[in-house]
Order: structure tokens, then C-alpha cells, then sequence
């Protein structure tokens, strides 16, 4: 839209000056016009003065002596080289003056005769007419090769057209920057908008656009500011709902955790324990049971925490909140600290490679994030397996350094054609075996977004399990 309003100004602008040039072209062809026909009258002045030139016969035999009338004589020194004049009998011979004017047939009357013709290089304009003179009736012709019609196209050329097509050309340029200067707000606006998050629904500052596009700007933030107000309502609601589930969740839990504590030494709730031997087969049927719902109920409870997470870290008033020193190193040891009993369970060797290394950013946000990736990668290993949780500081292709977070494993991995579809909230690759519900890795990419941080999967070591690396700006 911005290019069209562009090229139409440019159109709106040039095509007046291209029809004014051709205006100026055409009144300057009319000067010349006019210009010759009144040269064609200045040569019929001149007609009688060389009339009057010719003098009456003299006693002697041979033709009529010409003293030239002093107007008729300067006009000729004016124009040298483009005038000539000649005298004629009525048989055609000449008397006087160049052998080129002479006609196939003189003028049968009185009436003046004009007409162009060309002669050594140069068109010239003539006039022939019949005239009384003192030695009778002759014949005579003027010559003007000074015609303005026959320099009219050299003269254009050098005069209007010329000047006119580097006006033209100066004037194409000029207007383009001036349009060009005309809408770099508009481009500055744009591209302020392509820059921004798609969850930075921060109202734009009208005083900094232009007059004319803010009513569209007025617009965008009412539309901002309805489209805001309803995230904000659905991240209250997830929020809000998850905080409420946390405490009923841990309490089933931990109901649960008693029950099935209970299922494995043969007591059921409400029963005297001398009763505990007598059904068997319904205690393991019943510790079966209740393995199933602490596992559905650990899930749960672990979808109300990532829930919650999740919802904190998509809130867009994170980022007003001022960033603290993170230092790396004793994050990694507490994520160690915290999943080691659970990589014990499971006989996984949860190693350790920590280099110092410091960020800003917020500290809780990036233990979530540590842990989400920490407690997939102990989740999907298989038994025996190994995970490592890395931090430090590499060197970016332009020389400076950056922090980094990183957790590999050994396990089953994840495909290079899903890795991008992975970050997807409640995505799960297909044939996913194991607990899960798909968060994990899309609050480690909210995380990350929010820090300015940059989220790579990759294959670990010899092509096997996955390496999820946090790469920090310097």
C-alpha cells in the first residue's frame, strides 16, 4: 500500500511537468511559426525596394543598370550567407543576382509567390513576383535562409528540449527523495511493528507518526489493547486455575502416596490389621490400582506446576520486572542436587561439567527452565543411562563470549524433522513412551524468548540421545 501511495505521487507529480515541458514546446514552435510568417512579410516589403533598384535604361545598349535602395542593401549585409536575390526577364533569363532562383515558369500574375527550397545545405525561403520597374515589366525573387521554421528543431533541441529533459531528470530525483523523506516515517513504523514480539501488545506512540496515519495508529492500539486485555484474562485464568489445583493435588497425592504405602505391606484404610493376610489376591489387585493413580495423580500435579509456569513465564509484565546476576554454576548444582534421587531410582549416572559462568536475567524463571530440561532428560533415559548438565562460556563467531546452559543424554532422542514442532505446547512426538504432557520443552522456549536467548536441540555423541543448549546474549 505504501509503494502504491508512492508511485502515485510520483505520477501526480511528474506527469504535470512532462505536460508542462510538451506545453512549452509547443508555444515555443508557435513563436517560431509566427516568427516566420513574418519573415514571409518582411520579404514581401522587400519585394518593392528591389523594384525600385532597377533604374531606367540607359542610352546604352545592354541591360538596366541596379542601384540597390540602402534598406534593401542592409537587409542583404544582415543576413550574408543566407540571402540572395535575383532579377528576371519574363523569358526567364537573368539580369541580376543568383541563377539558382530562377523558376520553370515565371508567376502568370501579379500576386506574390512563396515557397521553400533547399541550397547548399541551407532552406531557404522564397519569394517571386511579377513587378512594374523603370525598365518594364520584370521578374523578381528574394531569398531568406534565416527562416525560423528550418532552425526551430536544432533550436528546440538546444533551447527546450535539452533544458526541459535535465529539469525533467533533476526533477524525478528531487521528488523521489522528497517522497522517499515523505513516507521513512511510515517505513520507521512499520518496521517498528515487524520487530516486535507477538506478545508485545505495548501501545505505539502516536506523537512519533505521522499526522495522517494516526487515526490507523489510534486504531492499532485500541486493537492492542482489546487483544491484550483478553490474554491477560486468559493467563489470569491459567494461573489462577493452577495455583487452585496445586493444594488439592498435593493433598490426593499425598493420600495417595499413604495408600499405596500401605497396599505394599497388606493393610487397607479402615481395616484392622489382623484382616491384612486374609485377601491376597485383592491386596496386589489393589496396590495395582493404586500404583496407577499415584502415577496419574503425580501427572497431574505436574501439569498444575507447569501450568502455572508456564503462565508466569508468558506474562508479558516480566519483562518490566528488573533482571538480576544468575550465576550458572550453583543453578546447575542445585538442578543436580534436586533430580539426583530421581536419576538414582532409575540407575542414570547424573553427572556434572560446570565451568563459572555468570548472566543476567530472572533466577527462578531459568531454575524452571534447568528443570524442565533436567527432568526430561532423567525421564525419558532409559535405565543405565547417562545425563550431564553443562554450563559456561563459549566464543560467538564474532570474538565475544557467552553464557551458556546445556543438558545431554543417551536416550531415545528426538528426530531432526521434529525438533521444531517439539516447542509446541502439549506436543508430544508419536511413540513417546513414558509419563509427559508435552510442557517441558515449551516453557523452556517461553523461558528462553523471555531472556533473549537462543534454544538448540541437536543429536548428543555418536548420533544418540539429545543435547538442549541455552545460548545467552554477551
Amino acid at each position: 500500500m505504501t509503494a502504491g501511495v508512492r508511485n502515485r505521487l510520483l505520477v501526480l507529480l511528474i506527469v504535470p511537468l512532462c505536460l508542462l515541458a510538451l506545453l512549452n514546446a509547443w508555444l515555443d514552435y508557435r513563436s517560431a511559426d509566427d516568427a516566420a510568417l513574418r519573415q514571409d512579410r518582411n520579404l514581401l516589403r522587400m519585394v518593392p525596394l528591389l523594384g525600385d533598384s532597377i533604374v531606367a535604361p540607359a542610352a546604352l545598349p545592354g541591360d538596366p543598370p541596379l542601384l540597390l535602395a540602402p534598406p534593401l542593401e542592409e537587409f542583404l549585409k544582415e543576413r550574408a550567407g543566407y540571402c540572395a536575390y535575383a532579377v528576371f526577364d519574363l523569358s526567364g533569363r537573368l539580369l541580376y543576382g543568383d541563377l539558382w532562383l530562377g523558376m520553370e515558369a515565371p508567376p502568370a500574375t501579379a500576386s506574390p509567390e512563396f515557397h521553400s527550397m533547399e541550397w547548399g545545405g541551407v532552406t531557404y525561403r522564397i519569394v517571386a513576383q511579377r513587378v512594374h520597374t523603370a525598365a518594364g515589366e520584370l521578374v523578381l525573387a528574394l531569398a531568406d535562409g534565416s527562416n525560423p521554421r528550418q532552425h526551430w528543431l536544432s533550436r528546440t533541441l538546444l533551447r527546450v528540449l535539452l533544458p526541459n529533459a535535465v529539469l525533467l531528470a533533476a526533477a524525478v530525483l528531487a521528488v523521489g527523495w522528497a517522497v522517499r523523506r515523505a513516507f521513512k516515517p511510515l517505513r520507521d513504523l512499520a518496521e517498528a511493528v515487524e520487530r516486535r514480539s507477538p506478545r508485545d501488545l505495548s501501545p505505539i506512540d502516536e506523537a512519533a507518526s505521522p499526522l495522517e496515519v494516526r487515526p490507523l495508529v489510534g486504531a492499532l492500539n485500541r486493537l492492542f489493547s482489546l487483544v491484550d486485555a483478553q490474554a491477560e484474562s486468559q493467563r489470569r485464568f491459567i494461573a489462577d486455575a493452577a495455583h487452585q489445583l496445586r493444594t488439592p493435588l498435593a493433598g490426593v497425592q499425598a493420600q495417595v502416596e499413604a495408600w499405596a504405602l500401605a497396599a505394599q505391606v497388606g493393610y487397607k484404610p479402615n481395616q484392622p490389621a489382623a484382616q491384612a493376610d486374609q485377601a491376597p489376591g485383592a491386596i496386589v489387585l489393589e496396590a495395582q490400582q493404586l500404583h496407577k493413580l499415584r502415577l496419574a495423580t503425580r501427572r497431574t500435579s505436574q501439569l498444575a506446576n507447569q501450568l502455572l509456569a508456564l503462565s508466569r513465564a508468558d506474562a508479558r509484565a516480566m519483562e518490566a520486572q528488573p533482571m538480576e546476576r544468575v550465576d550458572l554454576k550453583d543453578l546447575c548444582e542445585a538442578m543436580l542436587e534436586q533430580h539426583l534421587d530421581a536419576a538414582t531410582a532409575k540407575h542414570i549416572d547424573l553427572g556434572l561439567d560446570a565451568a563459572p559462568a555468570r548472566t543476567t536475567g530472572h533466577g527462578w524463571l531459568l531454575r524452571e527452565l534447568l528443570g524442565n530440561l533436567v527432568d526430561n532428560a532423567v525421564r525419558y533415559t532409559p535405565e543405565g543411562g547417562t545425563v550431564t548438565i553443562r554450563c559456561g562460556v563459549e566464543t560467538a563467531p564474532g570474538g565475544h563470549a557467552q553464557p551458556f546452559l546445556q543438558v545431554e543424554d543417551d536416550g531415545p532422542g528426538i528426530a531432526p524433522a521434529e525438533r521444531a514442532r517439539v516447542a509446541q505446547r502439549f506436543y508430544r512426538v508419536p511413540g513417546t513412551v513414558g509419563e509427559g504432557n508435552g510442557l517441558g520443552l515449551a516453557i523452556a522456549e517461553e523461558i528462553a524468548r523471555l531472556h533473549r536467548a537462543a534454544l538448540s536441540l541437536a543429536s548428543g555423541g555418536g548420533g544418540r540421545g539429545l543435547v538442549v543448549t541455552l545460548v545467552f546474549a554477551r
